[in-house]
């Protein structure tokens, strides 16, 4: 069944377009690893926060992918710069009007 993770991640002032440079990189291990959708956005109003949504084969591909080395380096890359500030939602999908 496919996993959904849609999240936010606090920045400190001023780093959110580097944090967003770090995230949007590209990296084909996601895809081997069974990612299927990963988006990154920003809202102005929420100027110290990124926003991103993944869609994984599963929610055990999601957490295999946190061991990978490209994913691994691109978190201790980005960790510096976040705030702490984390929220979000992670849900089994059960279907979508999109597809059969």
């Amino acid at each position: 069944m496919t996993f959904v993770n849609v999240g936010t991640l606090g920045v400190h002032p001023g780093a959110r377009d580097a944090v967003v440079a770090i995230l949007t990189r590209r990296n084909r291990d996601l895809e081997t690893a069974g990612c299927l959708l990963y988006e990154v956005g920003v809202n102005d109003d929420a100027p110290d926060t990124v926003f991103v949504a993944e869609l994984w084969v599963s929610a055990e591909a999601h957490q295999a992918s946190l061991q990978l080395d490209s994913v691994r380096a691109a978190i201790a890359e980005a960790m510096p710069l976040l705030s702490g500030p984390m929220d979000g939602y992670r849900f089994a999908v059960t279907g979508s009007p999109l597809r059969e």
